[in-house]
């Protein structure tokens, strides 16, 4: 419960700050619906990674009809569904007509109020760094009355735009060490990913669900910040930090992919059951974020660039997968509409060491799914190889994306 006053006084001030945004243009802004009426636009992603910004830009030049107001404040943390009646109130007041609400998922019961909006002819836009939550509520209440986008932190090609830089492996590493998180890469201070990590591992996860014991918790989350790209089971993980069982262990990791700390991608296979029992490769959200938290760059910097490899498939497509036959193993299985598009090997260099390796993984997907191209990427070689199977074409990683 809160005071009409109080919840006034935080639109001013939100209202200013939300009126002179002026930072870099997202990608995802040209996916966005220039009008999304009878249809709420829900932007989804992890903290901090530009999810009100790119409300801003969607805003465009209609800053004075808009309505702003982010509910993850301490002024309004008692916010409660009955406190929807004073918003009304304000919004009455001020005749606007296109609300964006940030991080309105705080606040239960959030969903009917949406709904009630829409009915009543508003434009509504709205943010969320839960996924779960968000997908739960919109899956009921809102059916087929939303729109939903999801935000990562910067892209590679963003990261080059925000530095003024040109797409090269030397850009590329200094991309590897400093992440896409805006405020980072804008200010270079570790103490702001220290703080986010903290942020969501104790407030959105440890507090939303109870969780009691918080040092395993965390263990499980640093384990997988230091070792992304690998293959994981719950049980093994739970082993390994010291979880009880493996179905806490499941557990964890829903909570950490509903904050968008990790992803994870289940091998390929015509059978759901199969995809849900093997092994998945865990990715975490964010490479700077993983070096604040835990220790060594140098030695990680192949999955570190398969990592990005994996960020930057998914904000292109929603059907990702490991192949994993005959001792071969191929790093992504691209699909759309359950039918495999592209096949991508990732590795830091190739040589005469690691050649058949790599090359042979590649040539094994291939055979699988009868395609005669694959790519292979590396940090900084470009060629082209002929096998039985057709062609592959090694391309650096800055040409990729």
């Amino acid at each position: 419960m809160v005071k009409y006053s109080d919840i006034k006084e935080v639109y001013n001030q939100q209202q200013e700050f939300f009126r002179h945004d002026e930072s870099l243009s997202r990608e995802l802004l040209a996916a966005l619906p220039v009008d999304n009426a009878n249809h709420a636009l829900v932007i989804s992603g992890i903290r901090r990674c530009g999810k009100s910004t790119l409300m801003r830009q969607h805003v465009g030049p209609t800053i004075d009809e808009a309505f702003y107001l982010n509910f993850d404040t301490p002024k309004l943390f008692r916010f409660d569904i009955k406190d929807f009646e004073l918003l009304d109130l304000l919004i009455e007041e001020t005749g606007k007509r296109n609300l964006y609400f940030d991080e309105i998922q705080v606040v239960e019961g959030w969903e009917l109020y949406v709904r009630q909006k829409l009915d009543q002819r508003f434009n509504v836009c709205i943010t969320g760094s839960n996924a779960s939550l968000l997908s739960k509520e919109l899956g009921t209440k809102l059916t087929g009355r939303h729109i939903s986008k999801e935000l990562y932190p910067f892209s590679y090609k963003e990261f080059l735009r925000f530095r003024s830089l040109t797409p090269c492996a030397e850009s590329f590493m200094e991309y590897l060490r400093n992440g896409g998180f805006p405020e980072f890469v804008r200010t270079g201070n570790q103490d702001v990913l220290t703080a986010l990590f903290d942020d969501i591992l104790y407030r959105d996860i440890a507090v939303r669900y109870g969780i009691r014991d918080v040092v395993s918790l965390k263990a499980l989350l640093l384990y997988l910040a230091a070792n992304f790209g690998n293959l994981a089971s719950a049980n093994k993980l739970a082993g390994m930090v010291g979880i009880k069982t493996g179905k806490t262990a499941l557990e964890y990791l829903s909570y950490f992919e509903e904050a968008y700390f990790i992803s994870r991608m289940p091998k390929f296979s015509w059978s759901l059951k199969a995809q849900y029992v093997n092994p998945q490769k865990i990715y975490f959200i964010d490479t700077a974020l993983s070096q604040a938290v835990t220790v060594s760059f140098t030695e990680n910097t192949g999955h570190m660039l398969e990592n990005v490899v994996y960020w930057e498939l998914r904000r292109r497509y929603r059907q990702l997968y490991y192949f994993s036959e005959n001792n071969s193993e191929c790093d992504f299985v691209v699909c759309e509409k359950n039918v495999p598009i592209q096949l991508i090997q990732v590795c830091l260099e190739l040589h005469r060491e690691n050649e058949s390796r790599e090359v042979g993984g590649l040539r094994e997907a291939m055979r699988f799914f009868k395609m005669d191209r694959g790519i292979l990427i590396t940090l900084n070689q470009t060629d082209k190889i002929r096998t039985e199977e057709g062609w592959i074409d090694v391309i650096p990683m800055h040409q990729f994306v």
